[in-house]
């Protein structure tokens, strides 16, 4: 009897030769795209932090094949800046360390960079890499939305606004009241991108190295090979990370400079920008107006990179790189967007998307789900108290934020008093008035 694959194996099995397609694990000091004698300064800043260090440990450091570091540890023997101690216990493996001519170069090495990590990418790798696995070519359907939102309660028509937009490749802009649900959303439309991308722990533009990979922007991937065996010399380069396509978001603390190549002074290391970090994935700038610098500061950072698809990025010292820009790219605020861009630039983002208030069946429909998160015996009749006496009476909209907050503050009142979670009016309307800030409640408390 022949065993077959599951579904998921081969699934995985087919993404893994993708990957080894796309990246290609180095099997040359040329394929690497790196210069001798920077991997060799790679190596001595290793051995100057780890000690005493095997072939072994450190291909696990850079990411290289034993095969590529041998032939540099060579060239870095031939130059007196290592040398081979006798093996520990019964261990047969070489053990290597510096030489003090050879510490002297690593520490000549750190004070003109002091990225010690992974062997980065060259950036004109890097930028192959981003247009083969681009964000912007794929095909939203109707069909794809609705199953991607399927338990999410939104305005009529919004889904088959939000899709197209995402097929143009543009940028888009969604405005509306706040707690209409315009992050939540946008962050939902990660549900659309099933794939995998890589991301490189660092690209290198000439010899100076930017950080790129950062775990609060890239979900790695985990199943299988998706974390390469360094020994083998298959699979792909080990100097990626296998991740979901990356989400970035940014709200009012947004300002210009983390949008240029961050240079920290204490570590003398070069980060990249935020936009940088989005390449083949979402980029949100929630709160666009909430901001310190003026909303034109921040649009004007984008008229070229969307027109060219390209970012310019500077290191100082007049040096300038350019870099693909593939992103999804969309602005949230809670203005009119005319309050914050003129019509020029508004131009030139293809997609401007309302959220608006939702109407009573949406909201019980939200309510009777928030009901069941909170494990709260759903009553008709205490939601339409909740509809007429709190929210039509006192003139309060209604949000998708409302049914939540309102259910898990009254849940808290319940716990407080060791009662059963089926909520009383009376428990509502203290849910309420510990929810919303009230002038009259005030004024009543300080008479």
């Amino acid at each position: 009897m022949v065993a077959h694959p599951s579904d998921s194996s081969r699934i995985e099995i087919e993404l893994d030769a993708h990957l080894a397609r796309l990246a290609p694990r180095p099997q040359s000091l040329e394929d690497t795209g790196l210069t001798q004698s920077f991997v060799a300064d790679l190596v001595a800043k290793q051995l100057l932090e780890g000690g005493t260090l095997t072939l072994t440990e450190l291909v696990q450091r850079l990411a290289l094949s034993g095969k590529i570091l041998e032939s540099v540890l060579h060239f870095m023997r031939q130059e007196a800046r290592i040398e081979v101690t006798p093996a520990r216990d019964s261990s047969s493996a070489l053990r290597y360390r510096l030489t003090d001519r050879g510490r002297a170069s690593a520490s000549d090495a750190l004070l003109r960079s002091s990225y010690v990590g992974f062997a980065p990418v060259p950036l004109h790798a890097y930028a192959e890499i981003v247009r083969a696995q681009t964000v912007h070519e794929r095909s939203i359907t109707k069909s794809t939305m609705r199953a991607a939102f399927e338990e999410v309660v939104l305005q009529e028509g919004l889904l088959d606004r939000l899709g197209p937009s995402l097929n143009s490749g543009r940028p888009i802009f969604i405005y509306g009241p706040a707690g209409t649900g315009k992050t939540f959303i946008a962050q939902k439309l990660t549900r659309l991108f099933h794939d995998r991308v890589l991301i490189p722990h660092a690209i290198s533009i000439n010899e100076t190295v930017v950080g790129v990979f950062d775990p609060v922007a890239h979900r790695v991937a985990v199943p299988t090979a998706s974390k390469p065996d360094l020994s083998l010399d298959t699979g792909y380069d080990p100097r990626f990370v296998c991740c979901a396509r990356p989400v970035v978001i940014a709200g009012g603390e947004l300002t210009v400079d983390m949008l240029e190549i961050q240079y920290d002074q204490a570590t003398r290391e070069y980060r990249a920008p935020l936009q940088l970090k989005a390449n083949n994935g979402l980029f949100l700038i929630d709160d666009m107006g909430r901001q310190k610098v003026p909303p034109a500061a921040i649009f004007n950072r984008w008229i070229v990179p969307m027109e060219d698809k390209k970012d310019y990025l500077s290191l100082g010292g007049g040096r300038h790189f350019s870099v693909p820009f593939d992103v999804v790219l969309i602005f949230s605020t809670n203005m009119h967007p005319l309050d914050l861009a003129d019509d020029a630039f508004l131009r030139r983002i293809g997609y401007k998307i309302g959220f608006e208030y939702l109407s009573k069946d949406q909201y019980r429909k939200i309510w009777q789900d928030a009901c069941r998160e909170h494990g709260v015996v759903f009553d008709p009749e205490a939601l339409e108290f909740v509809l007429t006496e709190l929210h039509e009476r006192e003139s309060v909209p209604l949000l998708p934020c409302h049914p939540r907050d309102l259910l898990g503050i009254a849940v808290d009142l319940t716990v407080y008093l060791g009662q059963p979670r089926r909520l009383t009016k009376q428990q509502l309307r203290w849910a309420w008035r510990n929810y919303f800030v009230s002038f009259k409640d005030a004024d009543s408390a300080g008479a």
